[in-house]
């Protein structure tokens, strides 16, 4: 079963669902704002792809924090900012099987569905 996290409101989260809308892929979408997201699929993220993939840095949220909080990241801190402000997830996060995207590339999910 394919999994799609994020925001509903999110642009590049409407890219991707339109993506496999288009395609008649079935999938599930799990909003982060209205129901979470908990420790261990961050941890499972972060270990497969690394923090620096799943934290969203380029977002206004990542870049109104103090200094002092963006400065020294590392898995548990950038794990911490995440759970305290989810926006801060990259977006969307693709679970299909064993397969884990992040971001939106019409390329990379056309190699993940093999098409």
């Amino acid at each position: 079963m394919v999994t799609i996290y994020g925001i509903k409101n999110c642009d590049t989260m409407k890219k991707a669902r339109a993506w496999l809308d288009g395609r008649g892929t079935a999938y599930r979408f799990h909003d982060y704002k209205a129901e979470g997201i908990d420790r261990a699929h961050l941890e499972r993220w972060c270990a497969e792809l690394g923090w620096e993939t799943v934290l969203n840095r380029s977002g206004m949220t990542f870049r109104n924090l103090d200094t002092a909080e963006k400065q020294d990241l590392t898995a548990e801190k950038a794990i911490a900012l995440m759970l305290k402000q989810l926006s801060m997830i990259k977006r969307p996060v693709l679970e299909n099987g064993s397969k884990l995207l992040i971001g939106f590339k019409p390329e990379l999910y056309e190699a993940a569905f093999g098409e």
